[in-house]
């Protein structure tokens, strides 16, 4: 009499298994799409080459809100579609030549950089969370308070930390310029950057507060 019920508690776990991984893949293939979207739409132009274009927005958020595992292989199936012929790099390019122009140390650098951003941004809700059981009452609110500077931390700490560096080495490749020089064309994209981490910060912040499982499901 019993060996219905137990076979079905054994079957339990698989749907919701199935479930996780179709949740997964949506995921990943949503802020890939997004990352595309990001650098299709227009730049600014600069004498460099590389234009300012909201790629970095894009690859960031994707780590705050989806971990650094699903943010990494989000920005990784970006890369490799483009790498692959499709026309979603920025200036709606795409295809191997892209590895030759001076962009490509920032191009490259996107996979890593989501999941540095999934790394840093799981320690910042963390801590935001841990800094707000202190206040007591109203630890919801105060969590929230936290969570947006120290998401602006995260994305700002891995951009300076992946993304520049791997773009200032592209630069020296592919144009065969000083450190000092690349530095100084690399300078020019900082405060656009600061302005997209402080708005990915938010956009993350509001993504949380909207749908909170994505906090259990970071990964």
């Amino acid at each position: 009499m019993t060996s219905a019920p137990e076979n079905e508690t054994a079957a339990l776990p698989v749907p919701v298994t199935r479930t996780s991984v179709s949740t997964d893949v949506s995921l990943v293939a949503t802020f890939a799409a997004f990352i595309a979207v990001c650098a299709i739409l227009p730049g600014i132009p600069t004498p460099s080459g590389v234009p300012i274009t909201l790629q970095t927005f894009g690859v960031i958020l994707a780590g705050l809100v989806l971990g650094w595992r699903r943010g990494g292989l989000a920005a990784l199936l970006y890369l490799a579609l483009g790498l692959a012929g499709l026309p979603i790099f920025a200036e709606g390019t795409g295809g191997l030549a892209v590895l030759s122009k001076p962009s490509v140390g920032y191009l490259v650098s996107f996979p890593l950089a989501a999941a540095v951003a999934g790394v840093l941004g799981g320690v910042a809700l963390r801590l935001a969370d841990r800094l707000a059981r202190r206040s007591g009452d109203g630890a919801r609110q105060a969590a929230s308070a936290w969570r947006y500077p120290l998401l602006v931390v995260a994305g700002l700490a891995t951009s300076f930390t992946v993304i520049h560096p791997a773009g200032i080495v592209g630069l020296m490749a592919r144009l065969g310029t000083s450190l000092r020089e690349a530095l100084a064309i690399d300078v020019v994209y900082w405060p656009g950057d600061v302005v997209k981490n402080l708005a990915a910060a938010a956009v993350a912040v509001a993504i949380v507060k909207a749908f909170p499982d994505m906090l259990r499901s970071r990964r």
